[in-house]
């Protein structure tokens, strides 16, 4: 494993050695112009992540991956505990599962229209985070892994992680999806389907940490 590691690290060096690196004229052309345009999304901020830095969100999506592993590592000899804390009274209840509701539908949101305004895959993941949390101190530990397992959604973590490295892979190599209409929801070729799945990783992601947590602490 640690040759493969060396080998891809020394066939990174010799692609930013061999592939040129043009020059761009600043003072005729715009930056945001220029991104927005290459990528087809309106949201340049989505274009730089997801498509000029892809090399970075890869390693990003990874990285949340081992902290996820990691976190289950560190709690795995601790003993469960034996409190949960929860709210127990019925108004906390109904404006945790509200704010849940309202919360779960912005990360939607944002996940299926981060490409053309602010928002993006990892701020609907930690809305879907979010929302999973609030529904967690109001709700009961079996309850919530049931669901848990019931729709494997640990399964559908690492298929997401392993997805996303594959569009990535495609999306560098040089091919991408037509961009079509700037501005319109079905635009920017790749890129919204990438949002889409980082938001379903960090959002899964986030249920199996809270999980952890609420079953070796009793408390997030």
């Amino acid at each position: 494993m640690k040759w493969i590691y060396i080998v891809a690290g020394i066939a990174l060096y010799v692609k930013i050695l061999v592939l040129p690196h043009p020059d761009i004229d600043s003072s005729q052309i715009s930056i945001v112009e220029l991104v927005v345009k290459d990528s087809g999304v309106p949201n340049a901020v989505s274009g730089i992540i997801f498509r000029n830095r892809l090399y970075d969100t890869i390693f990003e999506v990874v990285v949340f991956s081992i902290a996820i592993l990691g976190v289950n590592f560190l709690l795995a000899n601790e003993s469960p505990s034996c409190t949960m804390y929860q709210f127990k009274d019925q108004p906390s209840i109904v404006l945790a599962r509200l704010g849940a509701t309202i919360t779960a539908l912005v990360g939607i949101e944002l996940a299926i229209r981060g490409h053309l305004s602010p928002g993006g895959g990892f701020a609907a993941g930690v809305a879907g985070g979010t929302a999973i949390g609030l529904i967690a101190i109001t709700s009961s530990y079996p309850w919530m892994q049931e669901i848990y397992q019931r729709w494997h959604a640990a399964t559908w973590e690492k298929v997401s992680v392993l997805v996303f490295i594959v569009l990535s892979v495609i999306t560098l190599a040089g091919y991408e999806l037509p961009h079509g209409e700037l501005g319109a929801l079905f635009s920017g070729g790749i890129l919204p389907i990438l949002n889409i799945i980082v938001a379903i990783k960090v959002a899964l992601g986030s249920w199996a940490v809270v999980l952890i947590f609420i079953r070796y602490r009793g408390l997030l």
